[in-house]
């Protein structure tokens, strides 16, 4: 990899993406917990959010429990790329091939 991507590469995007890649393939989490998580505010994580939303690298679902809006949020399998591939600039940069 040449450098960073540069859609994770910013910090809320970064710790948003390696949460979801701690989860199995396909695993939602609902936003409120991701927000909690990573203790961020609704605006903040809204932002970051459509940002990878629209690279391709998550996907949102929308729904309801009853009457209650409910969001749930996965990373799609390019996201899962892109941030493999992003750790690996990541670990080059620290064994100091970058």
């Amino acid at each position: 990899m040449d450098g960073p991507d540069e859609i994770i590469h910013q910090s809320m995007r970064l710790k948003i993406t390696a949460t979801l890649n701690a989860l199995p393939g396909g695993e939602q989490l609902e936003f409120n917990t991701l927000k909690a998580v990573l203790n961020a505010t609704d605006g903040n994580m809204a932002t970051h959010l459509a940002a990878l939303e629209k690279a391709g690298y998550i996907a949102v679902q929308k729904d309801f429990v009853g009457k209650k809006p409910r969001t749930r949020v996965s990373l799609t399998r390019t996201g899962r790329k892109a941030f493999e591939r992003h750790v690996a600039y990541l670990k080059d940069l620290l064994e100091g091939g970058g």
